[in-house]
């Protein structure tokens, strides 16, 4: 299986890997069939996401999917956070191979559960 090179890129230089001290909001997401797991952390300020992290366990899709969901989220607001979609990461990407179109699935919904984790945290 071939990665393009937009992929390749996010897997051998990913950015914001790590993972936040002391978070506003924390989202985990696995898929036990592959054994891609996702732990996104964030920080707000002023309803934006002033810092995007995440740490991955998984193939070199699902370390490029995490890299590439933090670059795009990264000063956005919460509400423009939660927009991005699956689909959004994969053509960010200039496309996943068809048998790793799930990792780009867990790279929106890790993110979108650290923004729902931060909102709970503020009621």
């Amino acid at each position: 299986m071939a990665y393009n090179e937009a992929i390749m890129d996010h897997f051998s230089k990913p950015r914001n890997v790590g993972e936040i001290e002391d978070p506003d909001g924390v989202g985990e997401v696995g898929n036990p069939v592959c054994g891609d797991m996702m732990k996104f952390t964030i920080k707000v300020k002023d309803d934006r996401l002033d810092d995007v992290k995440f740490l991955t366990f998984g193939c070199g899709a699902a370390i490029a999917v995490s890299s590439k969901v933090s670059e795009m989220a990264k000063g956005k607001t919460l509400d423009e956070a939660m927009q991005i979609t699956n689909k959004d990461v994969a053509e960010a990407l200039g496309g996943l191979p068809g048998n790793k179109m799930h990792c780009s699935n867990l790279g929106a919904d890790a993110l979108h559960k650290a923004i729902e984790d931060y909102r709970e945290r503020q009621k």
